[in-house]
């Protein structure tokens, strides 16, 4: 499984040039208002899914490739995006579901494929005769226009800059599946888990965090998702001075990342080293999360999909944060 923030032409291709679609028609509206009606309940998710609205097919949703209408409730859903496959099944909608990209490994009934998410075939995907298809982007809207002539509605949901566009597209997933109830309580029960953890950081001592997506040293700034979450916990992330232009992916440098003495690095299950690799590196020894053993190797496909498990990883940073203030 290749992890999105391996490389920065992944991480340009995912989290900058597609963020989260948003628009202004009815069923849109709809969407905004599934993710509203769970900002203040603190209710039960099956209280929560009360205040759901229900939309009929056929739908209409503004996407980053113009509108997407959807005329019947999709019966054949093929999923180009690990994250969206994440969400189908969280909201209901596996049964819906035909087939999944090569990269989409959860949950573990996902009808896994070689399809690739990267380098989509348009003659492998029609095989499967989809009714809709969902990405995270399609460049130059090549699957878009071809399966236009086949009446097969593409969806793009390019990658989520803050916790508040994965609600809205965990709602979307929901009203393009006919799963509104459903998508209304897994947003109610993943904005109250977060804010939960985010409670317990709130006040607390700010901690200087570097997160550490390769042996190149390229971090995520608060301007990308990841940063944005760190930034809600409290966190000083040590990346955001070498990216002024909020890029989301600075680049530092070993020199850099010693003087701004991190109190704690993550890293993920997928750079190919560990923890106990980084705390050998001539001079790290110095750094504050080196010293306190405070060097945490995290899951990557949590920590690189945007959807439903992201609450987990919150909860975890919130542990994690805890542990080390407490020593």
């Amino acid at each position: 499984m290749r992890n999105l923030f391996t490389r920065p032409l992944l991480l340009v291709t995912a989290f900058t040039l597609l963020s989260a679609a948003c628009g202004g028609s009815d069923d849109d509206q709809a969407a905004s208002s599934i993710v509203e009606s769970t900002e203040t309940t603190t209710t039960t998710a099956a209280e929560t899914t009360t205040e759901a609205v229900i939309t009929d097919f056929p739908i209409s949703l503004d996407t980053l490739n113009g509108t997407v209408t959807i005329v019947d409730r999709p019966q054949r859903i093929l999923s180009l995006s690990a994250t969206a496959t994440e969400i189908l099944f969280a909201v209901g909608a596996g049964a819906q579901v035909i087939a999944v990209d090569s990269f989409s490994n959860y949950p573990a009934e996902a009808p896994i494929t070689d399809l690739s998410a990267f380098e989509p075939n348009f003659e492998a995907i029609s095989t499967y005769e989809p009714d809709l298809v969902i990405t995270s982007f399609d460049p130059e809207n090549a699957l878009t226009e071809a399966f236009s002539l086949l009446d097969v509605p593409v969806l793009i949901q390019g990658g989520a800059l803050s916790l508040e566009d994965t609600y809205r597209q965990i709602a979307e997933i929901g009203l393009a599946t006919g799963n509104v109830d459903e998508a209304a309580a897994v947003v109610g029960q993943i904005r109250q888990r977060v804010d939960a953890a985010l409670a317990r950081t709130t006040g607390t001592d700010s901690l200087r965090i570097y997160h550490e997506l390769d042996d190149t040293y390229f971090s995520v700034s608060s301007a990308s998702f990841l940063g944005d979450i760190y930034n809600q916990l409290g966190f000083e992330n040590i990346a955001d001075p070498a990216d002024p232009d909020g890029f989301g992916y600075p680049q530092l440098t070993p020199e850099s990342i010693v003087e701004a003495d991190p109190q704690l690095i993550i890293i993920t299950d997928q750079v190919g080293y560990t923890a106990q690799d980084v705390a050998a590196r001539p001079g790290w020894d110095a750094i504050s999360a080196v010293s306190n053993g405070a060097i945490e190797q995290v899951d990557a496909d949590i920590a690189s999909r945007w959807g439903p498990r992201i609450a987990e990883y919150v909860e975890q940073m919130a542990d994690i944060a805890t542990a080390v203030k407490t020593g």
